[in-house]
């Protein structure tokens, strides 16, 4: 049985539920397809053993002016019941050192300063905010970027601004050049700040991203941070409820075998049916996408990234019992180990805990979950079987650090790369997206026509770093280059 759709989106990540929610409101028929049980992705949340976990995402920006997710939601008539986050995030350094990140950012430069000295910490990170503000205002102005056609030239030649002229030289340094220009190069205790921050966002360190991608990731902290209850699943149904009400289809355990292009259709093969469509649209990483679509193989085979590349993560959930949840003055945390973790070299941890006023991430009253995660670089190469020395690693370092006793430790399970490639069903189980580089320029990017007719592309590929809000960037620019093309 072939059943016919306008256009089919594979899987259920941000950047694919963008596309399709931006076309579902133009009227086209969409047909969403996931390989998983849960929508979303990376972006999700499920429940074990009494506590709802998150499947990979832990922070939610965007939310701001100028921001990808804001303009999606604002496009489609969605609400999000959020909270808003009064201390972003604190970093727990090696030397036993706590930073506050505020998001104002006068107050953020006054604990910079008390921390790593007073030497050019203000004129530093005021660059870096005016930065990471070009860089939000600009991405939804210029949403035909990187430019490939003719018509996509036209159009960022009619929305440049003498701004983006100015700032668009910043591409060519890295954030290193940038400690350089403010004699932060030798303030060890900053570098090692900045590199583990990076991480969290640019997924690299700063001898590799660029200024215009490393000011932005640093300044994540100093716009809105938000929490929504119940996990990060529930940014996603919303979504899904958007298609399903404009009359398209969320399918969840159909994963995509085969996509082929004959006579100006393209038929995608699942493990359960045959589908045909007028367009397609992948959401899952390019490594994945020439695997279903052969024919896409020769065309981007040079823009592919190898595991040494790449990253995937060991994650742990923890549930805990807190008989004082007011004592948590931020959710998020960043703790810079003492020794890199064996094996995999991971020299800090995040920490996002569940909200102390959400009361749906744990069956019992008085309880909480804790979500632990950090890099794990080259994950096809670099093999862990046993997975304790990890787990007792932090467990140890959460108790010194007084976020819990052990003795309160109600359930807590781990995760490495073979997890998170069954559950994603990414290449390697490589999460976060493709990382900045700096011989890979923003105009370098992977660009989101996937073959050159009707299929596009979308997801932390094509707009590699930025969390949430770069997958929803790369979803509204794969809508608008189709809907240039051919709507």
């Amino acid at each position: 049985m072939t059943t016919q759709y306008d256009c089919i989106i594979i899987g259920t990540g941000m950047g694919a539920l963008t596309t399709a929610c931006l076309l579902s409101k133009e009227g086209l028929k969409c047909l969403v397809l996931e390989q998983n049980y849960l929508v979303g992705g990376c972006t999700s949340s499920y429940w074990r053993k009494g506590f709802v976990f998150e499947s990979g995402a832990t922070t939610l920006v965007g939310l701001d002016e100028n921001m990808p997710l804001a303009y999606l939601l604002a496009e489609i008539g969605v609400e999000l019941p959020v909270r808003k986050l009064e201390v972003p995030m604190k970093i727990h350094l090696k030397n036993g050192q706590e930073l506050t990140r505020y998001q104002d950012l006068d107050q953020w430069i006054a604990e910079a300063e008390r921390v790593f000295g007073t030497n050019n910490q203000r004129p530093f990170w005021e660059f870096c905010y005016k930065v990471s503000q070009f860089v939000w205002q600009t991405s939804l102005q210029q949403r035909f970027f990187p430019p490939k056609k003719l018509h996509d030239f036209l159009q960022c030649a009619v929305n440049v601004t003498p701004a983006q002229l100015n700032y668009a030289r910043y591409a060519l340094f890295s954030t290193e050049w940038l400690l350089k220009k403010y004699n932060l190069q030798d303030n060890v205790l900053f570098r090692e700040f900045v590199n583990e921050q990076l991480l969290i966002t640019a997924q690299n360190y700063l001898e590799e991203v660029n200024v215009l991608f490393g000011a932005t990731a640093l300044c994540y902290t100093n716009y809105g941070n938000y929490y929504i209850d119940g996990g990060l699943i529930n940014l996603v149904n919303p979504l899904v409820n958007y298609i399903e009400k404009q009359g398209g289809k969320v399918n969840v355990r159909e994963r995509v075998e085969n996509i082929s292009l004959q006579n100006e259709i393209y038929t995608v093969k699942t493990n359960k049916n045959n589908y045909t469509a007028n367009y397609v649209v992948s959401g899952i990483p390019l490594n994945n996408t020439i695997q279903v679509y052969p024919d896409t193989a020769r065309r981007w085979s040079k823009k592919l990234l190898k595991s040494p590349e790449l990253s995937s993560a060991f994650q742990m959930g923890i549930g805990f019992r807190c008989a004082d949840v007011s004592r948590f003055t931020s959710i998020h945390h960043q703790i810079h180990l003492e020794n890199p973790l064996p094996h995999i070299g991971s020299r800090s941890i995040f920490v996002s805990l569940s909200h102390p006023q959400d009361t749906t991430r744990a069956d019992q009253p008085q309880q909480m979950v804790a979500s632990v995660s950090t890099h794990w670089h080259n994950p096809e190469n670099v093999i862990v079987e046993d997975k304790t020395v990890f787990e007792q690693i932090v467990l140890k370092t959460l108790v010194a650090k007084g976020f819990f006793e052990e003795k309160d430790v109600v359930y807590y399970h781990s995760s490495g790369q073979k997890s998170w490639e069954k559950w994603t069903g990414r290449a390697y189980g490589f999460v976060g997206g493709y990382p900045q580089y700096k011989h890979i320029k923003p105009w370098q990017m992977v660009e989101a026509r996937l073959d050159g007719y009707k299929a596009y592309q979308c997801g932390d590929t094509t707009y590699p770093g930025q969390g949430i809000p770069g997958t929803v960037l790369s979803g509204i620019i794969a809508f608008e280059k189709l809907r240039a093309d051919w709507l």
